[in-house]
């Protein structure tokens, strides 16, 4: 971690840690998507990072505390990587940053409906994520409902809809 800061605002030091785009999508990725390995996360990013600034990301986050890694019992080569609390507790920045691009962007509506029912579900949903997250990276128990399935469903429903639409 850094030892020396631009200043002590909350702002400014949570800027520090995630203040690059990357670093963003590959928790959003992890988040949303449960990629776990290098090769699922530099493989199955929409918006093609780089494998030197994916390695760069992966080492700062859990730098950081966002994520921890270990070595992958099936694979001598291969880590897992995992959401700490620390990041964990993003859910709800994410969920505000989904609503707000929501708002004020042109977003599709396939990449926005995840956003939509986290904003529609609101702080209990976000809980309910939260606590499913803590589960698949954490070793927690598993909740009853799972919010992770959900998101994915909807995603899914939408996709092979706009699928449909097109073929015919």
């Amino acid at each position: 971690m850094k030892d020396a800061h631009r200043s002590g605002c909350p702002i400014n030091l949570t800027l520090e840690i995630l203040g690059d785009r990357w670093s963003l999508i590959v928790l959003r990725d992890m988040m949303f998507g449960n990629r776990r390995h290098f090769r699922e996360l530099l493989s199955k990013s929409q918006e093609g990072i780089a494998s030197n600034i994916l390695a760069d990301r992966l080492k700062r986050l859990v730098e950081e505390g966002l994520l921890s890694k270990v070595d992958d019992p099936s694979h001598k080569q291969k880590s897992i990587y995992s959401l700490t609390e620390m990041g964990i507790q993003l859910v709800p920045v994410f969920a505000a940053m989904g609503t707000w691009g929501r708002k004020f962007l042109a977003v599709s509506e396939e990449l926005s409906i995840r956003a939509e029912l986290l904003e529609n579900g609101g702080p209990k949903m976000w809980e309910g994520f939260m606590e499913e997250l803590r589960h698949l990276h954490l070793g927690a128990p598993a909740p009853e409902r799972s919010v992770f399935g959900e998101l994915r469903a909807a995603y899914e429903e939408v996709v092979a809809r706009k699928q449909n639409e097109v073929a015919a």
